[in-house]
Formats: C-alpha cells, structure tokens, sequence
C-alpha cells in the first residue's frame, strides 16, 4: 500500500496545535495475527501515530487510537491528514481478515469494523474533525461497498450514534440474551446509509462513522455474573434512564464471574468519572451488590498529545 508524504515545504508548516485523534473499533480481539496486521499497515505511514491500543477478548473487540496533523490551503479549509490513508489501509485489512458471519462477543457491534469516531485535539476544531470524517466514509463506504451512516458533526443534522444505532438495532443480543454472534439483521437496511450501498454484505456488516468533543469511555466492573441486574443499574445511571446527564452505558457480560457498566461521559468536564463511579457503587449497594473501581479505556486528550509529540519527534530524528 502507498501513501502520500508531505513535502520538505510542507513539513515545514506543518502546525502540530491542530490535531485530529480518531479512534477505529473493530470487532476482534481474539486472533492477534489480524490486530498485528492492522496495525502494522497503520505504522506504515511515519506522520500517523498509534497512541493506544485497547484489547477486550470477552467483548471480542479492539480500539486503536490514531493521531496525525491537518494541512490546509490558502484558504484555510482542510485538504489533507496522513490518518484519511492510514485508517482506509486498516479498514481494508480488518474488512479481508474480519467475517462477521462467524464473529461472536459480549459487546453490541454491527461491522467487522464497527465505529470510526474522529476527535478535534489542541487547536483543531469539529469542523475539521467533521471534515476527515466525512472524506473517510465517502472512501471507505464506496471502495469497499460498505453501508457507511455518518453522526455527530459529520451528519447534516447532527444526528447522534447512539439514535442511528437504537434504529438499527445494535443494542439488541442475538444469542442466548447476553452475546451478539454473526449477523442476524435483515441484508436490506430499512433506510439508505449515507454513504455506500441500502445491501449489507454480511461478513462486513454497517460502519458508523462520526465527529464530536472528546467522549470519556470508563468501564466499572460489577462483582455478579447477574446481567439483568448490570442493566438495570446501566440504565439508572444513563441519560435516558433518568440518571447522570450527558452520560450513555450499557450492561454487558464481561469476565466469567463478573458483569460490567460500559459508560460514555459524553462531558466529561462536566459529568466526569467520580460522578459516575459513585452514582454506580449506590445503585450497586441497593442490588446488594459490590463494584470494583472503574477505569478509563484510553488516554486523556492531554496525555494523548504528549505521547504524539514524544512519538512524532521521535519517528522524524
């Protein structure tokens, strides 16, 4: 696979205050011949860099977490960022290597590559996020013949993941109640994609793809193998369930002797993780429950940044 590298000139322009962070799921954790893969196509390009790598074999799915600059023309709108060839190289790679069909994991997915989530870091702006995120579902969604549905700032109406996902079902197990395995959904989507095709390949499935403000992904473990009881706390803890604003979970299956409460801070600024952590450890109580102390899945924004510029500088002496 090729990619294009800037020129001396641009390189010497290139301002590294203006970032984008873009976070690609795919729903793999098991076969690390395939994650190794994906990866490696992504370090191809010295201007993209792997920032995190999130693993979680009973969800059977993986987060790589990318950083790289964007370039603009003259006047001021984004042309260009190494992340648009090294996440449709990744994309390719999980879409040859990933079959739906014979996917199985405690976590809700609808594609082999499943959610790319594209995040505006230092003096970038949504616009530009919304911009990359764009571009890579036109790509991705026509060259691999792939229902793309675009959210967030990137959808014309900002249309939120959480309300294309209710509508096609994510949140929805298809085996035994608690696990998701192969692809049990109609072939025609019941609305058009906004990029790629209405038919649904089936060992490649749907791919969601978004822009918006840094989202906080935190996780508590509930001490029970008791699923019904982790959804009801997940859903008194959310948003939607009359819980902690601007905050989204699910109860998911996790380790053989325990649950756990997948939780979106959608601000984290304003809701952050003690909040959240303290709102489940009293709903937990209530259950009769204990709950360990929750983490955070990946690095902060400000983490993230110093570890690039660290990477970055490295990779260019």
């Amino acid at each position: 696979m090729e990619f294009n590298s800037t020129s001396k000139d641009q390189k010497k322009t290139i301002d590294q205050s203006i970032l984008l962070c873009c976070k690609i799921f795919v729903s793999e954790a098991r076969n690390l011949a395939t994650l190794d893969a994906i990866e490696r196509v992504a370090r191809l390009n010295p201007e993209t860099i792997i920032v995190k790598k999130f693993p979680d074999l009973p969800y059977n799915r993986t987060r790589y977490t990318l950083v790289s600059y964007v370039l603009h023309d003259c006047t001021g709108n984004a042309i260009y960022s190494p992340l648009h060839q090294s996440v449709v190289a990744m994309a390719e790679v999980a879409f040859n290597a990933i079959n739906l069909e014979l996917h199985d994991g405690a976590h809700p997915r609808l594609g082999a590559v499943d959610d790319i989530v594209v995040h505006p870091l230092a003096r970038a702006s949504l616009d530009e996020a919304a911009w990359l995120a764009k571009t890579l579902a036109a790509d991705i969604g026509n060259r691999f013949n792939v229902p793309v549905f675009l959210y967030g700032a990137a959808h014309p109406t900002g249309k939120e993941l959480d309300t294309i996902r209710r509508e096609l079902g994510y949140y929805r197990p298809n085996f035994m109640g608690i696990q998701w395995a192969g692809w049990a959904m109609p072939k025609i989507l019941p609305q058009n994609p906004d990029e790629g095709p209405i038919v649904v390949s089936t060992s490649k499935g749907i791919l969601m793809i978004g822009a918006r403000p840094w989202v906080g992904l935190y996780n508590v473990t509930i001490l029970s193998t008791d699923v019904s009881a982790a959804r009801r706390i997940a859903r008194k803890v959310s948003a939607r369930g009359g819980g902690l604003p601007k905050v989204q979970t699910l109860g998911l299956v996790h380790d053989k002797d325990s649950t756990e409460i997948a939780c979106m801070l959608l601000e984290p600024n304003q809701i952050g993780a003690d909040r959240v952590q303290k709102h489940i450890e009293m709903l937990a109580a209530e259950e009769g429950l204990d709950v360990e102390k929750g983490y955070f899945t990946d690095l902060s924004p400000e983490m993230i940044i110093e570890k690039y510029m660290n990477l970055i500088s490295a990779n260019r002496s």
